[in-house]
């Protein structure tokens, strides 16, 4: 096991250059069973992530080299329809394979998806389309698989989804590439890293267009081929960086910018009392006013302020004046970081606003929430934060206690090191650069 040791209280200063996002980076990979040639692609961050997205693709027999930040991938070789569970269970995006696997190979064996534990994550609305698209799907609890054929291979549909989900449009994206017909997409997610995904399978020479908001339009072909592709820069790590200049009083300049995408964050974040700098059209400079304001968030798929962000944000809202809501709409259980935050000296509550329809206003499936699931929080500040010994439960909370941490005053010691490292490339190397006193230990005996 691994620990973070961090000495808090210096302000952070200089650059810092944003890894590959790993919301893409995931899916691309994926991309890679839809063709027998090669599929190129840069900028690939090294996570554990992406590291588990590799083993599932070699377990279906993907050849993947990587070099650098560049990792080519094959399936000249693929032999295999079945996700092996140990492999699979580790992250939620495997399920994403169904698709590909049964556009090009009619079956599909994969296991319940795995990943950060904040919230039970169906796969439901993934299936449900399949299903419409002519796949036979049978969970099997004895053996904890999915059980997918398309006998009549896949057909084209129109499908709604009644609730935003990611990475169900593009499960559906992966299928219907090669499927018979036109697939037409409502309801569909209208993150940028889903569109970054519909540019890759352009270019590999899939007919895909956004007709409308909310809607995609995709035209099946034969096949697909080859292609050579740069991922975006990662944005959730724009806006972590962006935090921990404000809360440790320094001024961080973020290079890879993608203030396009972020701008539900820089409206509150400014509306609080952060700055930016706008240094050049892929660079952000990022400080903090004099005085910080508690202001309100909500979370909401693309283009709300993203769930990705509100643990983040906590540490923001811990040193403004006032009482700040976060209301989470998106996972039903995402608020795991703030007994941790407390034991800093964190005055943060937990509640559940009243809501009138909560099937309906939430994105999540209300009937997965559990006595105990709270929904929001109030946090009332500012408060000087200390030392403390701190759990990290999974990537975003995780990313959430390293802020902390370089905010207070003390040591403090941070495991689970394992969950930031799903999203993360060497974070505590480019912190030090910044000027964080910050220390990867291997505890002794484990």
């Amino acid at each position: 096991m691994e620990t973070f040791i961090i000495t808090g209280g210096a302000p952070l200063q200089g650059e810092v250059t944003l890894g590959g996002a790993k919301n893409v980076a995931l899916k691309v990979l994926v991309a890679s069973l839809l063709t027998d040639e090669e599929l190129v692609i840069d900028n690939v961050p090294d996570i554990r992530d992406v590291q588990f997205m590799v083993e599932v693709l070699q377990s279906l027999g993907v050849h993947i080299h990587r070099s650098g930040s560049t990792v080519t991938a094959q399936n000249k070789h693929v032999d295999q329809n079945r996700v092996p569970l140990d492999i699979g269970a580790r992250l939620r995006t495997s399920s994403m394979v169904i698709g590909p696997l049964l556009a090009r190979y009619g079956s599909a064996m994969i296991p319940n998806p795995g990943g950060c534990r904040i919230g039970a994550r169906p796969i439901d609305r993934h299936v449900a389309a399949l299903r419409s698209m002519g796949a036979v799907i049978d969970y099997q609890s004895d053996d904890g698989y999915f059980h997918a054929t398309a006998p009549r291979g896949l057909t084209g549909i129109s499908f709604e989804f009644t609730k935003n989900s990611h990475t169900g449009t593009e499960t559906i994206l992966l299928a219907s590439v090669l499927a018979k017909g036109k697939t037409i997409i409502k309801g569909a997610a209208e993150e940028v890293e889903v569109d970054e995904l519909i540019a890759l399978l352009n270019s590999m020479g899939a007919k895909i267009l956004r007709s409308n908001p909310g809607e995609i339009i995709i035209e099946g072909v034969a096949s697909l081929h080859g292609a050579h592709y740069t991922i975006m820069p990662d944005r959730n790590e724009e806006v972590t960086f962006a935090i921990a200049a404000a809360v440790t009083r320094g001024s961080i300049t973020v290079l890879g910018s993608q203030r396009q995408h972020l701008v539900a964050f820089l409206k509150a974040f400014t509306a609080s009392g952060g700055t930016y700098e706008e240094v050049s059209e892929i660079s952000t400079r990022y400080a903090r006013g004099k005085d910080l304001l508690a202001i309100d968030i909500e979370t909401k798929p693309h283009p709300g302020f993203m769930t990705d962000w509100q643990a983040p944000w906590a540490v923001f809202m811990t040193q403004a004046e006032g009482v700040a809501v976060i209301h989470e709409t998106v996972f039903e259980n995402r608020f795991g970081y703030v007994e941790e935050l407390k034991k800093m000296g964190a005055q943060i509550d937990v509640y559940d606003p009243p809501v009138a329809e909560p099937s309906d206003y939430y994105n999540f499936n209300w009937e997965d929430h559990q006595d105990g699931d709270h929904h929001a929080i109030r946090i009332h500040g500012p408060t000087k934060l200390h030392n403390a010994i701190l759990t990290m439960n999974d990537l975003r909370a995780g990313a959430t206690l390293v802020l902390a941490a370089l905010a207070a005053q003390g040591q403090s010691v941070l495991y689970g090191v394992e969950h930031i490292d799903r999203g993360y490339e060497n974070i505590e190397e480019r912190l030090r650069k910044l000027g964080a006193n910050i220390v990867r230990k291997k505890e002794e005996g484990i």
